[in-house]
């Protein structure tokens, strides 16, 4: 007689519906730059060699990851997960990342100094008695996220570690920038105005140089549309010189 399989984890373990997705009273919630830092590192994030729909990034979600410990989690400022499905409707979204239930964990995390995490973020605090593991220990230990990134916009200090084995091994960084051959893309400090405010922010380019925003985008497409404009003036002056009505060559 044939007993029935247990039912997989999938099934049992609590999911993003469960889990939630803030605390009342939580440290750590984004201020003004981290909210305008993110933006501009997921406007710029456009890998060439994934799809939109492969590929997510996450600004202060909460990051599930120990199915031993369910409720415990990370909220990394920022970070990118590849070869997930992302859905294209409203009531899908995520409202946490759950790594037992998505099954892939994330590839990069970058996380924005600030005075009260600073320790943490590096790496230099201890794991307390009967609490959860520090930022570095989920990241380095327990994910084995191949990258983690920090940005000290204090001190404008940009730091890369890359996953060597079983530990973080800092990067040398050219010119403050850091190439990820995995997405063909790099990070790097980039001086400028962002969101009506002036700074020194972290920004993704490729082999062609800073990858541009949404307002960039706009903008130059609204430039070559201008030039087309200009071109089709020129011609159609230079028809009506030689005699030829430009609308005549339409119809």
């Amino acid at each position: 007689m044939y007993q029935n399989h247990p039912p997989s984890p999938k099934e049992t373990m609590p999911t993003m519906y469960d889990l939630p997705g803030e605390l009342i009273g939580e440290s750590g919630l984004p201020d003004e730059f981290h909210c305008i830092q993110a933006d501009l590192l997921t406007e710029t994030c456009q890998p060439t060699n994934y799809q939109t729909s492969e590929i997510l990034l996450a600004s202060d979600l909460n990051l599930y990851y120990d199915p031993r410990h369910p409720s415990w989690y990370k909220r990394p400022d920022w970070y990118m997960v590849l070869g997930v499905t992302n859905t294209n409707q409203q009531e899908d979204l995520r409202l946490s990342y759950v790594v037992w239930q998505e099954g892939i964990d994330p590839f990069l995390v970058v996380e924005l100094l600030s005075p009260g995490t600073e320790q943490e973020d590096l790496g230099q605090t201890l794991r307390e008695v009967n609490k959860p593991p520090t930022k570095w220990e989920v990241y380095q230990q327990i994910l084995r996220i191949p990258y983690y990134v920090i940005y000290d916009r204090y001190e404008n200090n940009f730091r890369s570690f890359k996953l060597n084995g079983t530990r973080y091994e800092p990067v040398d960084l050219s010119d403050n920038r850091f190439w990820l051959e995995e997405i063909k893309m790099g990070l790097g400090l980039w001086r400028g105005n962002y969101q009506n405010t002036e700074g020194l922010w972290l920004r993704w380019y490729n082999n062609n140089g800073w990858l541009p925003t949404l307002a960039e985008k706009a903008e130059n497409e609204r430039q070559r549309a201008e030039s087309e404009r200009l071109r089709a003036d020129k011609l159609a002056a230079k028809l009506r010189d030689l005699g030829i009505d430009p609308d005549s060559l339409v119809n």
